[in-house]
């Protein structure tokens, strides 16, 4: 059966927007959280581990790991994280946690985070720190069950 003059000029103006369909209306964010291709705000993540603090990294001592170049304070923290970048890559991506256990991304401070279990967390600020650590295993659970899907 022919279409109608009406039918064909509403079939030929929907084809674009039909070619479109299907397509994510925005890029997939990285799998690490970064800041002009830096991880983390450029700091050395086993620097958590190691001194149990904030620690600068130096870009004598960088990495490259999932899309994003990690800096380390020293020779020995760069080694430990080659070794076993499960551990010192912050979970998460280094995104904030507490974001991920709800379902969403959120950038995240040096300041606000948490070794949990011989893994280190980021969280967005230090409020979102507290909320965190008043669950971190439901946390982490509800985190896991929304990551990767998350990224976009």
């Amino acid at each position: 059966m022919p279409l109608s003059r009406r039918a064909t000029i509403g079939l030929l103006a929907a084809a674009p927007v039909a070619s479109f369909v299907g397509l994510p209306a925005h890029a997939m964010e990285p799998e690490t959280f970064q800041t002009n291709g830096f991880a983390i705000n450029q700091i050395d993540p086993v620097g958590y581990f190691v001194n149990g603090d904030v620690t600068p990294g130096d870009m004598t001592h960088a990495v490259d790991y999932k899309g994003a170049t990690w800096l380390f304070a020293n020779e020995n923290n760069k080694a430990a994280f080659i070794a076993d970048p499960e551990k010192y890559g912050a979970k998460f991506g280094g995104y904030c946690a507490y974001a991920a256990s709800l379902g969403y991304l959120a950038p995240t401070v040096p300041e606000a985070w948490t070794v949990f279990e011989d893994r280190l967390y980021m969280n967005a600020n230090l409020r979102a720190r507290e909320l965190w650590l008043q669950d971190v295993p439901g946390n982490i659970a509800k985190g896991e069950a929304n990551w990767p899907g998350i990224l976009g």
